[in-house]
């Protein structure tokens, strides 16, 4: 199990890499929600969201054989950039499997920070066991999205930095893929503010860990069909999900068209640059799904690596 010293340690090996990202309040939140919200801006962390903090955490404790034997891991965009600037960072070779779809955007930011691309075809191919094959033929680590305990506690760092800076909170929202920000998170709240409730949010359409958690058994959904492509996890992790029974006290889910909603309101009416995946917690409490008036809110904005393009297409469409 993941543990907050192991946050405080991945804290200290972050110490003048991470940004520490700001954290912004809205009146008009306030009054739409009838609550007091603290937006934590993972949109502002290197490479554009949270997956810095775990992918430095997990590549800076490697020993220094595996350093020089390099890392693999599979991404649809956010893990694979921040994969690939801490490789650049620590002098690490790193190689990235990424479904041919993935947004252009992640794919070309993942080249240019210096990783290595491999594309796949989600039809076809499980991008876990290429990832396997890639790494055994090369002697290279693996350093999955988010089931890996030095990942889980990078993440944790961004809930620990949000309560060290705001104080204790009564509620708090974190998007939910695969589970590492969610885990790490309800870990570092559970420790600095144990009142607090937290709870994960998922796309309806990749209710993985929501469905796990209702049932207390691991559940998975085939190709999940959701324009949160940072959620579209299969199943929850084997770390990730014993943590969330843990520490997590909810799950709820949110439609695409309240995700686009509340993405666009954060674009236009805060002036943040969110991509959908990063507006989950905040769609949950903007379109009702949460509610908690006159509490205290901590919401984790997780990423803003928008595919600009494609997104207003949507809007217009």
């Amino acid at each position: 199990m993941v543990n907050y010293r192991d946050i405080e340690a991945a804290a200290a090996r972050l110490e003048g890499q991470a940004n520490r990202t700001p954290v912004i309040t809205s009146r008009t939140v306030n009054d739409r929600t009838r609550s007091q919200v603290f937006f934590k801006c993972e949109n502002f962390q290197r490479t554009g969201s949270f997956k810095f903090r775990g992918a430095y955490s997990a590549l800076s404790n490697l020993s220094p054989a595996q350093k020089q034997s390099g890392v693999v891991t599979y991404s649809s965009g956010n893990h694979a950039q921040a994969i690939a600037l801490s490789g650049k960072l620590l002098g690490i070779p790193t190689a990235i499997v990424m479904p041919q779809d993935a947004p252009l955007v992640k794919q070309e930011a993942t080249r240019g920070y210096g990783a290595e691309v491999i594309l796949y075809d989600r039809a076809s191919t499980q991008r876990e066991a290429l990832c396997q094959q890639i790494a055994h033929d090369r002697g290279a680590v693996i350093v999955p999205p988010f089931d890996h305990a030095d990942v889980i506690a990078g993440q944790g760092t961004a809930a620990q930095e949000l309560i060290a800076e705001v104080g204790a909170l009564d509620l708090l929202l974190v998007c939910c893929g695969g589970g590492g920000l969610l885990s790490g998170c309800a870990i570092a709240a559970n420790a600095l503010s144990p009142e607090c409730r937290v709870i994960g949010v998922e796309p309806e359409a990749g209710d993985d860990m929501t469905r796990s958690f209702q049932t207390r058994t691991p559940q998975s959904v085939s190709h999940p069909d959701t324009i949160a492509d940072g959620a579209r996890t299969l199943r929850p992790g084997e770390l990730t999900f014993p943590l969330v029974l843990r520490y997590v006290q909810d799950m709820v889910t949110v439609s695409d068209q309240a995700l686009l909603r509340s993405m666009f309101f954060l674009w236009e009416r805060m002036k943040l640059i969110v991509e959908p995946t990063g507006a989950l917690a905040t769609a949950a409490l903007l379109e009702g799904m949460v509610s908690a008036p006159d509490r205290r809110i901590g919401v984790i904005i997780s990423g803003g690596n928008a595919d600009i393009q494609q997104l207003v297409r949507l809007k217009t469409a």
